[in-house]
C-alpha cells in the first residue's frame, strides 16, 4: 500500500481547533456544493477550523475537484488513499491531524449542518470526550423510508443487546473527539470500513469515556449507495469479533481511561458482565454434560462413584473451555497450573454434591430423578463457587 498524498495545507500550525473531516469515494456531483456548505457553517463558529477531504481511492473527478478546492481555499485540505474504507481514512486523518477536536460527516450532508455547534461545544470545553448526532433520540426529526428506519433501529437494538452499550445511534455519519482521546482510542479499532463507528463508541464506552449525544435533523440521501446487505453482514461480523475481544480481555480499556485521566467505575464496564454470561453458557454445558454422564455411569456403578467420574471429567472440560472463552487465558503457559487451581475448586464442590447425594440417601429415596434434581441444584450453587473463585484466584491478573 503506498503512502497517502497530501496537498500542502496554507499556514498549518497547531492551533486549529476543529478538523472536519469529509470521506468522499466518487462524489464528484456533490463534494463541491458540500464542502462549500461546510465552509460557510464553520465560519460562523468562533474557533480556528478547516475541512478535509478523505479522498478513498476514487475512480472519478473527485480527487481532481478535490485539489482543485484544497487550491482555491486556504482552510481546505485534501489527503487522497490508495484503499477504500471509511474507517481506513478517518484512522489516518484523525492520527495526523494536529486539531483539538476531529470531526467527521457525510459528504451528502443529510444531517443538518446547525447540530455542528451543538456537536463541537461539549468537547472544546472538557465537559466531554466524544460527541455523535443521534437520529433515534425522541426529540430527533428524521425523513427517511420504513426500509431504512427498520434497519437503522433494529441494528443498534441488536448493538445495545449483544455489547450492553449506553449510546442510542452508533451509525450516524456525524460525529466529533477530542484528538487526546482518538490517539488512545484508535489504535485499538481493527474495522477499517462502515462498522469502524459502531467499535470506536463501544470502546469509549468501555474506557469510561464520556459520550455526549445530540438530537439532529436528518433527511434521507435518495441516492446513496451503501449496500445494505453485506454492511449488515458486515456489522454482525464485527458485532461478534469486538465482543468476543472484549470477553477475553484482549482489549486494554481500562489502560486507556487511566491515561486518559478519566479512570472511574464505568472503566472496562462490561467485562464482568460478559463473562458471567460466557461462564454461564459453558456452565449450562457442563451441567447438561454432568447429568448425561450421571445417569450412563449409573448404569454400571454406584451414586457416590458415578458423580466422582462424572464431576471430574466436567470440571477438567470446563476449566479448560473457561480459562480460553471466559477470561482469554492462551498458550500453555501455566496451564498445568490452572487445572489443579480448578481440580481444588472441584473438590469443594464434589463436597457439596456428595453432602448432596448424602443427604438424599439418609431421607430414604433411591429415585434416579430426585438423585439428578438434588444434583442439579447443588451444581447451580457450585457453579456460581466456580466462577468467583476463577475470577479471583484461579485466573486473576497481576495489577501493573
Amino acid at each position: 500500500m503506498s503512502a497517502p498524498a497530501y496537498e500542502p495545507l496554507a499556514e498549518a500550525v497547531a492551533t486549529t481547533t476543529l478538523d472536519v473531516v469529509i470521506p468522499v469515494y466518487n462524489e464528484e456531483a456533490d463534494l463541491e456544493a458540500s464542502v462549500l456548505r461546510v465552509r460557510e457553517q464553520l465560519a460562523r463558529l468562533p474557533w480556528s477550523h478547516r475541512v478535509t477531504i478523505a479522498d478513498n481511492a476514487s475512480t472519478d473527478g473527485t480527487a481532481v475537484l478535490a485539489r482543485r478546492l484544497a487550491h482555491a481555499h486556504d482552510d481546505v485540505r485534501v489527503v487522497h488513499l490508495a484503499e477504500k474504507g471509511r474507517g481506513r481514512a478517518l484512522k489516518k486523518v484523525w492520527a495526523d491531524s494536529d486539531a483539538e477536536v476531529l470531526v467527521y460527516m457525510d459528504v451528502d450532508l443529510s444531517t443538518d449542518l446547525n447540530a455542528l455547534l451543538p456537536l463541537v461545544a461539549p468537547l472544546i470545553s472538557g465537559h466531554s470526550d466524544l460527541a455523535i448526532g443521534s437520529r433515534l433520540r425522541h426529540d430527533a426529526r428524521v425523513v427517511r423510508g420504513p426500509k431504512r428506519e427498520v434497519i437503522s433501529r433494529g441494528y443498534n437494538l441488536l448493538v445495545r443487546g449483544t455489547l450492553r452499550t449506553r449510546f442510542s445511534d452508533a451509525q450516524c455519519g456525524f460525529k466529533a473527539i477530542r484528538r487526546d482521546v482518538a490517539r488512545e482510542v484508535l489504535p485499538l479499532v481493527e474495522d477499517d470500513a462502515w462498522f469502524f463507528d459502531t467499535e470506536l463508541l463501544v470502546l469509549a464506552e468501555r474506557a469510561g469515556l464520556r459520550i455526549h449525544e445530540v438530537p439532529v435533523d436528518w433527511v434521507d440521501d435518495p441516492d446513496s449507495r451503501v449496500d445494505l446487505l453485506r454492511t449488515a453482514y458486515d456489522d454482525v461480523r464485527g458485532i461478534a469479533r469486538l465482543g468476543r475481544n472484549l470477553l477475553t480481555g484482549r482489549l486494554p480499556v481500562a489502560d486507556v481511561s487511566e491515561r486518559l485521566g478519566r479512570a472511574s467505575a464505568d472503566a472496562g464496564a462490561g467485562r464482568l458482565g460478559l463473562q458471567v454470561a460466557m461462564f454461564a453458557i459453558i456452565g449450562v454445558g457442563s451441567t447438561v454434560a454432568y447429568a448425561v454422564l450421571y445417569l450412563l455411569l449409573r448404569g454400571w456403578t454406584g451414586p457416590l462413584t458415578a458423580n466422582l467420574l462424572a464431576l471430574l471429567l466436567t470440571a477438567l472440560a470446563n476449566t479448560a473451555a473457561n480459562r480460553r472463552l471466559t477470561f482469554g487465558v492462551r498458550g500453555r503457559r501455566h496451564a498445568l497450573r490452572h487445572q489443579a487451581q480448578g481440580l481444588v475448586v472441584f473438590a469443594v464442590g464434589l463436597a457439596v454434591t456428595s453432602g448432596a447425594l448424602w443427604a438424599v440417601e439418609a431421607a430414604g429415596s433411591d429415585h434416579r430423578g430426585v438423585e439428578v434434581a438434588v444434583l442439579t441444584v447443588a451444581n447451580l450453587g457450585v457453579t456460581v463457587m466456580r466462577f468467583v473463585a476463577m475470577r479471583v484466584w484461579v485466573f486473576s491478573r497481576p495489577r501493573r
